[in-house]
């Protein structure tokens, strides 16, 4: 059983920082992709930024320049730097890892960018 701990998330005021971390209790994230997802209120969940195992990154073109998504693999975490939050950054983000045609996912932690 995979599983994944997200945290990181709460309250911010635009133009504000916050930096999201996804831990694992073994050592998958250094063979799989692992992206982050994220779903705001009636819109569908869209991914956000992923890491391959061999440290390539891409991103969603509205955050880009903004979130920065990085790998430690001694603590088993995959991190997404979330700078110069705006309100439309708003929803529930996740990570996601798939293993064998199978998806695990977190269970979300909410960001709010409101003044």
């Amino acid at each position: 059983q995979v599983q994944l701990v997200e945290s990181g998330g709460g309250l911010v005021q635009p133009g504000g920082s916050l930096r999201l971390s996804c831990a694992n209790s073994g050592s998958i994230f250094r063979h799989y992709v692992v992206g982050w997802y994220r779903q705001a209120p009636g819109k569908q969940r869209e991914l956000v930024a992923y890491i391959t195992s061999g440290g390539s990154t891409n991103y969603l073109d509205s955050v880009k320049g903004r979130f920065a998504i990085s790998r430690d693999n001694a603590k088993n975490t995959v991190y997404l730097q979330m700078n110069s939050l705006k309100p439309a950054d708003t929803a529930v983000y996740y990570c996601n890892v798939n293993l064998a045609g199978y998806d695990y996912w977190g269970q979300g932690t909410q960001v709010t960018v409101s003044s």
